[in-house]
């Protein structure tokens, strides 16, 4: 498979405090690729440095064949690439629509890609159909976090980056932001996702990365992660051998 994104070499750091040490990572088009490790492990500094609010002090980020290390935001989402980041970042005082709608903020589409755009969202989330007029701040966090990946949805990305989406929910509303995530990449949605659950993950997987004190120390098939020992020594701490 041909990689939409490809990450080579890459550091990054908060000031003069290293995070992430000649990290290399692939993302082939079409895939779901799941990047897993403890807390700490710099899971989200990457997904931060893929998306433009962190700039690498060297390495290489391409995108879709261009280089993107180092580009501002805007235009990172422009190219195609979105990121849902952990925390569910919507508009809280905004209604579920108007949220959706600010998704497709600076997007130029006619009216009918417009409504299309809605249908897709709506039609994986059924639920914002129903709670639409409601508060964002007003949902449950289940509810939440599907607007928060709907409202990336809204300008259809290329790649969808999902930080952490199970994040504080009930293990039954878990399942449906992760069938839901299954689905997208049947749609083909590319998506790189950052995930503690790592049975429910490997489950809808097709490839895996283990993050440990910010350098990669094992890659393979869901398959080959969930048989081996490296994803439990990277939750435990364990240096890989």
């Amino acid at each position: 498979m041909t990689a939409l994104l490809a990450v080579r070499d890459l550091d990054v750091g908060y000031g003069r405090v290293g995070i992430l040490d000649n990290v290399t990572l692939e993302v082939p088009e079409g895939a779901i690729v799941v990047l897993l490790g403890s807390n700490g492990a710099g899971k989200t500094t990457l997904l931060k440095a893929i998306s433009g609010l962190l700039k690498p002090s060297r390495g290489s980020i391409r995108f879709d064949g261009a280089e993107i290390g180092g580009v501002a935001p805007r235009d990172i989402v422009r190219a195609g690439l979105l990121h849902v980041a952990e925390g569910r970042a919507l508009f809280r005082a905004q209604s579920v629509a108007a949220n959706l709608e600010l998704g497709l903020y600076g997007a130029r589409l006619s009216r009918a890609e417009e409504r299309l755009r809605y249908e897709r969202a709506y039609a994986l989330f059924p639920v914002l159909r129903e709670r639409a007029p409601s508060l964002a701040g007003a949902l449950s966090g289940g509810q939440q976090q599907m607007l928060a990946i709907a409202q990336a949805l809204m300008r259809k990305p290329k790649l969808l980056m999902l930080d952490e989406p199970s994040l504080g929910l009930a293990p039954i509303v878990v399942d449906q932001v992760l069938d839901a995530v299954g689905k997208l990449r049947r749609d083909g949605t590319t998506i790189l996702l950052v995930e503690q659950m790592v049975e429910r993950a490997l489950e809808i997987a097709d490839y895996g990365y283990v993050l440990q004190s910010g350098r990669m120390i094992a890659q393979g098939s869901r398959a080959a992660l969930a048989a081996g020992d490296d994803v439990r020594r990277a939750y435990l701490g364990v240096a890989s051998s």
